[in-house]
């Protein structure tokens, strides 16, 4: 796990992650496969396949993740004004953080629509609100980033990206560092594949395969 004088892919509760690991795990929300790896529309190999929006379906576990984000923005986000989901993955989850706080909605799309008013910010966010970006996966970095980008070009104050689970790339540690954007994951890789083999999801002979793709996905396997 990095941790960043910035607060980059800051874990506030190490227990809970690891609770929301084995619950990602049992799902099939991720799937470890380090001899048989999953092809990324990125064109990279990968030892690991995350589909978060199949915890949707699971009450029990959506409810935990809606207020283990909750939590983290009354401690540290008390006066955020709106929250934003990420098309589409964050949507959802980003409704529940708003209903529970009694908070607006908005949700930003990956690109403005070619029709109608031609919107990109769905729901509103006005010039000078502050708000908090609810988002389900973070990789590369990339999406998130683009909305960060979104919302401060319309002039909302983004104070920080709340995640459900991450890869720790470097390359998105970076990206949020160059924006000064306090980014808070749920869990992350490193959790998950301690848990995976802890919970016999993996072999003590996978550990070096899976910490090598982490460190360089682009190339991995080499």
């Amino acid at each position: 796990m990095v941790e960043e004088t910035h607060t980059i892919n800051k874990i506030v509760d190490k227990n809970f992650a690891r609770e929301l690991a084995k619950h990602l795990l049992e799902i099939d929300a991720v799937i470890l496969r380090p001899n048989d790896p999953f092809t990324w529309s990125s064109g990279w190999n990968s030892p690991i396949y995350c589909d978060n929006r199949l915890t949707l379906r699971y009450p029990k576990i959506r409810k935990k993740i809606s207020k283990a984000l909750v939590d983290i923005i009354n401690q540290d986000f008390s006066d955020v004004e709106v929250i934003t989901g990420t098309a589409t993955a964050g949507i959802p989850h980003a409704a529940w953080v708003a209903e529970n706080l009694d908070k607006p909605l908005a949700y930003v799309r990956a690109k403005a629509k070619a029709y109608g008013l031609g919107n990109q910010i769905e729901g509103g966010v006005d010039k000078g609100q502050s708000t908090i970006v609810i988002e389900d996966l973070i990789s590369t970095g990339g999406s998130a980033v683009s909305v960060i980008e979104a919302l401060q070009f319309i002039g909302a104050d983004v104070r920080g990206v709340l995640s459900i689970f991450t890869y720790g790339f470097q390359a998105a540690i970076d990206q949020f560092a160059k924006l000064d954007i306090p980014v808070y994951c749920l869990t992350d890789y490193a959790t998950l594949i301690e848990v995976a083999l802890e919970e016999s999801y993996i072999k003590e002979s996978d550990l070096k395969m899976l910490n090598a793709w982490r460190e360089n996905p682009a190339e991995w396997p080499k």
